[in-house]
């Protein structure tokens, strides 16, 4: 395999200054529902998606296990559902997919998504089985910086999600490849199939030319980030939480993860995800730019940093280093079932077994979200 060349970014619609919006909520147990909802009308909810249509939910597995920071919160979903109900949006849908290191099934069951999903009779579809939807090729419209060279044989989308408002789901927190990791983000395992490994050197670009994809298949797109308890340190997945009682929403992808990098004490335009998106036309990274309505954040900064584990490590000599070149022979063969499972191994039987499970505990027992996480009701 050829390594891509990354293409300079291809303007594709400036965004007016002061037009992209983002809502930022102080928010408590006691009345988050209420605000999250307020935050997706702040936001501009009804203006960002199409009346009409069916709308996906894409909440965020970054781990089966329950860890504060990693994943979709369930007042988050709940809030959503609700939310969207309240403004005339019906016919929601969530959609769930899978990696090498998350169990979709697990994950959902472990956050308490499934009696959420029962209650409000939400369906819920897999991007993995073929009965719920197919991987069709999609040929982009616009240029792309690296998808189109990482997958020389087309790349492939799930046909459900063309034509559907698609609503994002993240947290607040850091991400060992990417710094920090929100909105963008999470059309990663949406979109992309079991092989989105294969872009992991390029994590940047790939990020930008999935917001071109969305742009070009989603007739409306919403995100709303959970930040009640954020995830500092080496993220997604093992983290050092810390409670910081905010909710945002916006219909800018890019605003949204300028905003929470600009909370986390990032300078958005450094990552390089958010700048080329911005260079785009696909949404707003400049802070000085971005209407933030609800909460004064200019003073704002939690000073978080990414720091390392042995998962960066790997990838520094694996994806970003002197094995870059050669890393079609571990990734594209049978030998990737080893990198897979050396991971589960460290995440599922060190990490949670001998760490981040007591960090769980600990939150559930010593922090006002953590009991709330505790009361609601698990899978039957």
């Amino acid at each position: 395999m050829k390594l891509p060349s990354p293409k300079s970014p291809v303007i594709i619609q400036k965004a007016e200054k002061g037009h992209s919006r983002v809502a930022v909520i102080k928010t408590n147990p006691g009345k988050v529902l209420e605000d999250i909802q307020r935050a997706m009308e702040k936001a501009g909810i009804k203006n960002a998606l199409k009346s009409g249509t069916t709308t996906i939910l894409k909440d965020n597995i970054s781990w089966h296990y329950p860890f504060p920071g990693a994943n979709t919160t369930p007042w988050q979903l709940e809030a959503a559902i609700l939310g969207l109900r309240s403004s005339g949006y019906d016919d929601v849908v969530c959609v769930q997919n899978k990696t090498v290191v998350t169990d979709a099934f697990k994950g959902e069951d472990l956050n308490k998504y499934t009696p959420i999903f029962k209650k409000y009779q939400i369906p819920v579809l897999f991007n993995f089985h073929e009965k719920d939807m197919k991987w069709i090729e999609y040929k982009p419209k616009s240029p792309l910086l690296v998808l189109d060279q990482i997958f020389e044989d087309g790349i492939r989308i799930p046909d459900y999600f063309v034509g559907k408002n698609i609503v994002h789901l993240p947290t607040v927190k850091c991400h060992i490849h990417t710094t920090t990791t929100g909105a963008m983000k999470n059309a990663f395992g949406g979109l992309l199939n079991t092989l989105r490994h294969y872009t992991h050197s390029w994590i940047h670009e790939t990020l930008v030319d999935l917001l071109v994809i969305q742009k070009e298949i989603h007739p409306g797109i919403f995100a709303i980030m959970d930040g009640t308890t954020a995830g500092n340190g080496p993220g997604p997945r093992t983290m050092y939480p810390e409670v910081k009682n905010v909710i945002l929403a916006s219909a800018d992808q890019v605003a949204i993860d300028a905003v929470a990098a600009r909370l986390m004490g990032f300078d958005p335009l450094s990552i390089k995800y958010i700048n080329l998106a911005h260079q785009a036309g696909l949404g707003c990274g400049d802070p000085r730019e971005i209407e933030v309505i609800g909460e004064d954040i200019s003073q704002v900064n939690w000073n978080f940093s990414v720091g390392s584990n042995a998962v960066k490590f790997a990838a520094k000599i694996f994806w970003f280093g002197p094995l870059k070149k050669i890393q079609s022979f571990f990734f594209r063969t049978p030998l990737v079932a080893l990198f897979i499972l050396a991971s589960e191994i460290y995440h599922d039987y060190y990490r949670w077994l001998f760490k981040d499970r007591f960090v769980f505990k600990k939150w559930l027992k010593q922090t006002e979200w953590g009991r709330l996480f505790a009361s609601y009701p698990a899978k039957d």
